[in-house]
């Protein structure tokens, strides 16, 4: 009997209980993220998730939503505040729950989004940038601390159904 390999994709990361993060997986990944048994994943890159992934989806009934295209095309371009209270408001819903979060490489949007989330959160903000280091390695951007900082946290809409954690 060969034995199943579980190889999580890049920058995979356990937010909170049933909320993960991680960059565009590969067809080695998807054991992985069948064993998560997702309900939502939250795409942030402008362009389309690779067919493989796509068909993977598909296969399991995974809810995407693909948020980035409202995005400009520019890698370097920051995410916008459309985009994280599109994203915030699915994350907030624990019937979409087990939810990925990802991007290409499930740094910098992704890292936004979780920045975003920590501080609805009330992390501190140094807490918040060393999370956010921590995946983006060599690469930070400051306009995307900058942006968390600044982010308002009253634009989110907080139902009373709302998970756990919050």
């Amino acid at each position: 009997m060969a034995s199943q390999h579980y190889i999580p994709p890049q920058n995979f990361g356990i937010i909170e209980d049933g909320l993960y993060r991680s960059g565009q997986p590969n067809e080695l990944n998807f054991p992985f993220l069948e064993k998560l048994g997702l309900r939502t994943v939250i795409w942030l890159a402008p362009e389309e998730p690779n067919q493989r992934f796509l068909d993977f989806v598909d296969d399991q009934e995974v809810d995407l939503r693909h948020l980035g295209v409202a995005t400009s095309v520019n890698a370097w371009d920051p995410v916008t505040e459309e985009i994280v209270l599109a994203a915030l408001e699915i994350v907030l819903t624990p019937t979409k729950h087990p939810m990925i979060i990802m991007c290409n490489l499930g740094r910098h949007r992704t890292g936004t989004v979780v920045g975003c989330l920590r501080k609805l959160q009330r992390w501190n903000l140094a807490s918040i940038f060393e999370e956010y280091r921590r995946y983006a390695g060599q690469k930070v951007r400051v306009m995307n601390e900058q942006f968390i900082e600044l982010f308002d946290t009253d634009l989110v809409a907080i139902s009373l159904d709302h998970p756990s954690w919050l």
